[in-house]
């Protein structure tokens, strides 16, 4: 049988088998003294022989418990399932049968017996034991009566089976308990793990729409700002009053954009927060792994800064790209590659995988949950890209995003 923790429950289960055992014990000797049985010395000699070797079993687990915890165990040796366990119990079991060969009386022992047999041994040995020491109760009663009668059999025999059902029962209650505070310890350290997987994408997303409204509206007005602040500087006479406080203004407006780009580099992703896109991607594509699939990133064109926004956009798409390609494509080998072009950037991931009906298939079938098609989708069209896919079952995928680049003006058009 399984070993228990001492609770208050089993501690007193404990004591109540004890002080049943002991009564027992007790009954047969005085019946056998006031009756004037034959075997009357005998009879008291072996309760009291048996008495002192059960007492001594438990009185030594009790020191045993108190210094170590030993679910269970009766003594430091005597736990269930050992051999010791086995050996004490034969004794005792041995010393009954002695004690039912000279009392009748004694066949009431019989019924704490069945739970020491079904605590102390494995099952497929303990319902066997029972049933032998319930024969041997029967058995004792028929031949000190010299009757049969119904209640020798139905007392034994319920006896044994109220103890199997008890213990058995209890051993089965306890191994569903243990199984669903396990099932609550993991659900709790899950839902600990979602929370913070939680935190840490709600962080993420904040510190993106953080960068992309600070680089859409400070960052733009300041630098705005500081144009026409140039412009102005170079129609005003270099001796205007004027001339120093438009200086002024124009130098605080560059520290200000300074700032405030700054902020936005802070505030983009951590891949991109030391190094260019390029690098991210080149990242990205390392350490994406899959049996059998090989992931190579090339750079085509001239590489140019891009906006905070274009560069979280196009890594984003990227990462959702190649987590489709690992989860569901089965390919062998995905290629990104990163273009530069006179006004416009691109980005395409190709693989070589099973494919898929960009028609027809359900957003889940090729979306992640959170970067979907239709998210990678909206977030071109949100920088004023495009989003292009070619795929075909059996034949690959192609996904292609484009966002234009404005071409940067020279110092007299600016003026202008």
């Amino acid at each position: 049988m399984h070993s228990r923790s001492h609770t208050h429950v089993t501690a007193a289960l404990r004591l109540c088998l004890h002080a049943l055992l002991t009564g027992l014990l007790a009954l047969a000797a005085v019946r056998a003294v006031g009756g004037d049985a034959p075997h009357a010395g005998a009879v008291v000699a072996l309760t009291l022989v048996t008495a002192g070797v059960y007492g001594a079993g438990a009185l030594a687990g009790a020191g045993a418990r108190a210094t170590s915890v030993q679910q269970g165990a009766l003594t430091p040796s005597v736990r269930p399932g050992t051999r010791a366990a086995a050996l004490w119990l034969a004794g005792l079991c041995a010393l009954w049968l002695a004690l039912l060969v000279l009392s009748a009386d004694a066949l009431w022992v019989a019924f704490p017996l069945y739970f020491l047999q079904l605590h102390l041994l494995p099952t497929r040995w303990a319902v066997p034991a029972v049933v032998v020491t319930a024969a041997a109760a029967i058995t004792s009663f028929v031949v000190h009566r010299q009757e049969i009668a119904p209640g020798a059999f139905i007392g034994p025999l319920l006896g044994a089976a109220v103890a199997v059902a008890t213990v058995l029962g209890y051993d089965a209650l306890f191994r569903e308990s243990e199984r669903r505070r396990e099932l609550i310890v993991e659900l709790v350290a899950t839902r600990a793990e979602l929370a913070e997987a939680e935190r840490t994408a709600g962080t993420l997303a904040e510190r993106e729409r953080l960068a992309r409204e600070i680089h859409d509206t400070l960052a733009q007005g300041l630098s705005s700002i500081q144009l026409l602040l140039r412009a102005a500087e170079r129609t005003l006479p270099g001796d205007a009053p004027a001339a120093a406080h438009v200086r002024a203004a124009r130098e605080a407006a560059q520290t200000n954009l300074a700032e405030a780009r700054s902020f936005v580099r802070a505030l983009t992703p951590p891949d991109l927060e030391h190094g260019s896109l390029a690098a991210a991607l080149e990242r990205l594509c390392a350490r994406t792994t899959a049996p059998g699939l090989t992931v190579r990133f090339a750079v085509s064109g001239t590489p140019v800064e891009l906006p905070t926004p274009y560069e979280v956009a196009l890594l984003r798409t990227a990462q959702s790209a190649l987590a489709n390609t690992v989860r569901h494509a089965g390919a062998g080998r995905a290629e990104i590659t990163l273009s530069f072009m006179d006004t416009s950037v691109a980005l395409d991931v190709v693989d070589d995988g099973r494919g898929f009906d960009p028609s027809g298939a359900p957003v889940d079938e090729r979306g992640d949950g959170g970067f979907g098609l239709p998210a990678m989708r909206s977030r071109a069209a949100t920088l004023g890209g495009t989003l292009s896919v070619e795929s075909a079952p059996g034949q690959g995928t192609a996904l292609a995003v484009t966002l234009p680049v404005a071409v940067p003006a020279q110092d007299g058009e600016r003026a202008a």
